[in-house]
């Protein structure tokens, strides 16, 4: 699975969403194997097996990754970014687990990839919104493992989106044009230097 999945973009409006990856999943179900298992194999009391169990899914929830949203929408210049964690859902009796963040979009600068250490598994991937106010704030919560190819292209979809890479191609213009204007000021100088 990728980055982030692109679910609406129009000429007004990018929608991405990501959901937990194969890892979170497979990890939810060896995890809560294991307290199975110890529950299913284990002379213990009831209670201690019950204990196992808990334990074992709540420690699996607590590595899984959270459900995000991300909007920029530019008729109402905000981008607005959403999570659940399904841990804190849990853990909160289904009163929090939702989080909700909305930045201005006129004060959005950059969007950069940035390398990010994912605890015992290496390293990771993940884009950052880089504001006027001197603020960065992730695109999501937690990196992505592996290459940083889709992190790359939903980097370079938002600075597509949004504009931001016309002023370095307007800069290539100007580099370019005033390459042509030295040129052609060497070529008059060349043919004054022949008379």
């Amino acid at each position: 699975m990728g980055y982030m999945t692109v679910k609406t973009h129009t000429a007004s409006l990018l929608h991405l969403t990501r959901s937990p990856g194969i890892r979170s999943w497979s990890l939810l179900v060896g995890i809560a194997s294991v307290g199975l298992a110890a529950a299913y194999y284990s002379s213990d009391s009831i209670l201690w097996k019950l204990f196992y169990v808990v334990g074992c899914f709540f420690v699996a929830l607590q590595n899984m990754e959270d459900w995000e949203e991300a909007l920029f929408d530019k008729s109402s210049g905000q981008i607005e970014l959403k999570s659940f964690s399904l841990y804190a859902r849990i853990l909160t009796l289904w009163k929090k687990g939702r989080e909700r963040v909305v930045l201005p979009l006129r004060y959005l600068r950059d969007v950069t990839v940035e390398e990010e250490k994912v605890r015992y598994l290496g390293k990771g991937y993940l884009v950052v919104l880089r504001l006027a106010t001197g603020i960065s704030h992730p695109l999501t919560q937690s990196a992505t493992l592996g290459g940083c190819s889709d992190v790359d292209a939903v980097a370079k979809l938002l600075k597509r989106f949004l504009g931001l890479e016309e002023p370095k191609r307007f800069q290539h213009e100007d580099d370019d044009g005033a390459m042509d204007d030295a040129d052609d000021y060497s070529s008059d100088s060349d043919d004054d230097e022949d008379h």
